[in-house]
């Protein structure tokens, strides 16, 4: 399917997400990932903050508000609450959390699973869409998601990797 890789690994498409466990016969999968130079717990922290706002295009998703750059002392997301903030308004809901590991939610009838895996060079922000669309949307699909999920791994790899740096 057009645009349902970027970034990732065969063995990262191969293993088992959160998701999986939504979607059992998805007809669309897409799998989306980083490698981050900054160790596990720091792209958690940053990972925690979608639930603040996307990180993705802010003048499409978010109003034209940009989504925080700071780091924020954001708790672990617990089951049932809101996945992210856009529009002006909660969106989607986390549906399982591993602290420090995955996050799982749905949001506009698609599953999503991130994960934060070790790596040599720090971590792997790995993200893996599952969906049932109607017929004949799924490429669509995957290229728009694609296009934003792209956006909101490289700005999340960028924050956590500053928060790594040594402030001067």
């Amino acid at each position: 399917m057009i645009g349902d890789r970027w970034g990732v690994t065969e063995a990262e498409t191969r293993r088992r997400y959160g998701c999986d466990a939504f979607v059992p016969a998805p007809t669309l999968e897409a799998w989306r990932a980083v490698t981050v130079r900054a160790e596990p717990d720091a792209v958690w922290r940053r990972l925690r903050q979608v639930r603040l706002a996307p990180y993705s295009y802010d003048l499409v998703d978010n109003l034209g508000r940009r989504s925080p750059r700071e780091l924020l002392d954001v708790p672990d997301p617990v089951v049932g609450g809101p996945f992210t903030r856009a529009l002006g308004s909660d969106q989607g809901r986390i549906l399982a959390v591993e602290p420090g590991r995955e996050l799982t939610a749905t949001i506009m009838g698609a599953h999503l699973s991130y994960a934060v895996l070790p790596h040599a060079e720090g971590s792997r922000l790995v993200l893996k869409v599952a969906a049932r669309p109607r017929r004949g949307l799924a490429s669509l699909l995957s290229v728009g998601d694609l296009v934003m999920a792209r956006k909101q791994l490289l700005t999340l790899k960028r924050l956590a990797e500053d928060d790594q740096r040594p402030s001067d």
